[in-house]
């Protein structure tokens, strides 16, 4: 499958928010939204205009996958997925975005960005439930238990994010053991949990047309 693979801080500027698709690089003065606070190309400091509805539902729309780092089709699927269930449709979709295991991965602190943990979990360092894991976009449930392979403890990546996870906190519907180099997922990821500024509605709206 396709991915994008230019530079992720054209996409923060692009949205005209951290992203934090950048790990720790976000967290400082180095980062591309707070050195130039206007979207990328030769227009990108012109006299902002006035976006149409659905211009605005795209945007969030984009924001939210460019967030997550899944391709449309992938997010599509969620939508599809959530619409399906019974309950708040946006609400549903930003719930399998956040189980998903690539995100769960940088989420409890093994690796400083989505992409890094798409990385270590293709490179089968992931483990659910002691069984070895390399798909990304795996959906993880309640009591699952996520653990970094024996051999893989000491990869230099995965310490040097643990030792910064404290800078993002661990949300609360998952618990760490960082000395065992494990996690458990406690519940379902509620809507207080996604602290990032999303409109999900907005999505909704989008793709209810």
């Amino acid at each position: 499958m396709a991915r994008y693979t230019g530079a992720v801080c054209r996409q923060c500027r692009r949205e005209r928010l951290k992203l934090f698709l950048k790990g720790d690089r976000c967290y400082t003065d180095k980062c591309a939204v707070e050195r130039r606070a206007f979207p990328p190309g030769q227009h990108g400091q012109a006299r902002m205009r006035k976006f149409s509805d659905y211009a605005i539902q795209l945007r969030e729309k984009q924001k939210v996958r460019r967030m997550y780092g899944v391709m449309e089709g992938q997010f599509r699927k969620a939508f599809h997925e959530a619409d399906r269930r019974k309950g708040v449709t946006g609400e549903l979709l930003l719930a399998l975005l956040e189980k998903r295991l690539d995100n769960v991965i940088h989420r409890i602190g093994f690796a400083n960005s989505r992409r890094q943990a798409r990385q270590l979990v293709k490179h089968k360092h992931v483990m659910v439930n002691d069984k070895k894991v390399n798909v990304p976009s795996y959906i993880v449930s309640v009591n699952d238990v996520i653990t970094i392979n024996e051999n893989s403890r000491k990869v230099a990546l995965i310490n040097d994010s643990l030792d910064s996870v404290a800078r993002r906190g661990v949300p609360s519907w998952l618990e760490v053991d960082r000395a065992g180099y494990k996690a458990t997922v406690k519940s379902e990821p509620d809507r207080q949990a996604i602290t990032m500024p999303i409109q999900e509605q907005l999505i909704v709206e989008l793709y209810s047309k």
